[in-house]
C-alpha cells in the first residue's frame, strides 16, 4: 500500500490477540514503533490506535537492559525504558520502549522491541507506526538475526498498480539472477544501507562529468556516500551529480515538449499529445562492474491527469546521496547483510 507522502505500507498483525496495523517500510531507520494510547499527540491512522492494556504479550522494557541502552536517545520513567526518535523531515516519537509480538501473515515473532509512541508527530499519512528495517542493531531484520540469516527482500509495485508487492525474510528471499553490488560501511552512520555507487550512465554513456569521489564516504568524517532508502521518495543525488545527470536527460529528450517546474522538480514535460514516448535510459553503475538500467516508468512520473511528467531526480540538500523508493518501483531489492551485499532484479516482484 502507498499514500500520498511517498512512504509504503505493509499489513503487521500487533500484540496479542492480534490486531492488524498499516506500517511504513523504511530501510532508512531501524525502531520500530506503533502509535499508542494513551495518546498526549497523535496524528491521524487508518485503523485504531493500539492499546497495549488489551495485549497479553505487550511487555515493558526495563532502564538496565541491553536494549534501551542501543537506543540513540532513550531516557528512564519508573523504572521503564523511553525512547525517542527524530527524523529527517522533523518527524519525532517519543514513548515507551517494549517488547511485543508481531504477525506476519500466519508466522508470529515473540519478544520483538518496540517502541510505543504516545507523542507523534509527522508525515506517515495513515500509518500506524514503522517498520524500521535498517542496518543497525535494533533494526527488524537484526533482531530476527538467524533465524533469517540477516536476509530480507522487498518489491515496491508502481504507485498506479492496484496490486500489492511483498516483503520476505529469510536467504530464500533472495531471487537467483539478482545483480549483486557491495554495501559499503560507515561506521558513524550504521543505520544506513550505503551502496557502492561508481557512476551513472544516460543513454548508455558513463557521465564523466559526475567523479566517482560524488557518491564516496569521507571516512574521516562519515559525511557523503549515496544509501538506498525505502521511506524516502524520489531519489536526490548530490548536486554536481544531479546537474551533470538532469543536463545529459535534458539533451536527449530535445524532441520532447517541455513544461514548468513543479515543486522539487526543475525538469518536467508535457506528454499530453503524445501516444507514446522515448527516452534514454539511465543506469546506475557500482564498484565490483555491476550495474543496472531502471525502467523507464522510473525515470519519468506523472505530476497530474493532463500529462505533465517531471524527471523523477532531485538535487540534495548535503552531500549525502538517496536512491528513493520511486527508482526501485518494479524491482526485488534484496539485503544480505551478513555478506554485505544489496541485490537487485528487474521484474521479479511475484
Amino acid at each position: 500500500m502507498e499514500q500520498g507522502s511517498g512512504e509504503y505500507f505493509t499489513r503487521i498483525g500487533i500484540g496479542t490477540p492480534t490486531r492488524e496495523q498499516y506500517m511504513v517500510l523504511d530501510t532508512g531507520s531501524d525502531v520500530v514503533w506503533i502509535q499508542c494510547e494513551p495518546c498526549r499527540e497523535c496524528y491521524s491512522q487508518a485503523d485504531p490506535i493500539f492499546n497495549p492494556s488489551s495485549s497479553v504479550s505487550f511487555s515493558t522494557v526495563g532502564c538496565d537492559s541491553a536494549v534501551c541502552s542501543q537506543l540513540d536517545a532513550n531516557d528512564c520513567h519508573g523504572g521503564g525504558c523511553l525512547y525517542e526518535v527524530s527524523y529527517g523531515d522533523g518527524s519525532y516519537t517519543v514513548g515507551s520502549y517494549a517488547t511485543e509480538t508481531l504477525t506476519f501473515g500466519t508466522t508470529s515473532i515473540q519478544n520483538v522491541a518496540i517502541g510505543c509512541g504516545h507523542d507523534n508527530v509527522g508525515l506517515f499519512v495513515g500509518a500506524a507506526g514503522l517498520l524500521g528495517l535498517g542496518a543497525g542493531s535494533l533494526s527488524f531484520p537484526a533482531q530476527l538475526g538467524t533465524q533469517t540469516g540477516r536476509a530480507f527482500s522487498y518489491c515496491l509495485v508502481d504507485r498506479d498498480s492496484e496490486s500489492s508487492g511483498t516483503l520476505e525474510f529469510g536467504p530464500e528471499s533472495v531471487p537467483i539472477g539478482s545483480i549483486f553490488t557491495p554495501l559499503v560501511a560507515n561506521p558513524f552512520l550504521p543505520t544506513f544501507y550505503y551502496l557502492s555507487m561508481v557512476a551513472i550512465s544516460v543513454g548508455g554513456v558513463i557521465l564523466d562529468s559526475v567523479p566517482s569521489e560524488a557518491f564516496r564516504i569521507d571516512e574521516t568524517t562519515g559525511r557523503g556516500g549515496i544509501i538506498i532508502d525505502s521511506g524516502t521518495a524520489v531519489t536526490r543525488l548530490q548536486t554536481s551529480a544531479y546537474d551533470a545527470l538532469r543536463d545529459a536527460f535534458i539533451a536527449g529528450t530535445q524532441h520532447l515538449p517541455r513544461a514548468d517546474g513543479i515543486s522539487i522538480f526543475d525538469t518536467c514535460y508535457d506528454l499530453s499529445a503524445l501516444q507514446s514516448v522515448s527516452i534514454p535510459a539511465v543506469g546506475f553503475h557500482f564498484s565490483n562492474g555491476a550495474g543496472f538500467i531502471l525502467p523507464a516508468k522510473n525515470c519519468l512520473i506523472p505530476m497530474d491527469s493532463m500529462g505533465t511528467f517531471c524527471f523523477a531526480f532531485a538535487p540534495a540538500d548535503s552531500n549525502l546521496s538517496i536512491m528513493g523508493n520511486i527508482q526501485q518501483q518494479g524491482i526485488r531489492v534484496s539485503f544480505d547483510s551478513a555478506n554485505s551485499l544489496v541485490g537487485f532484479a528487474i521484474d521479479q516482484c511475484q
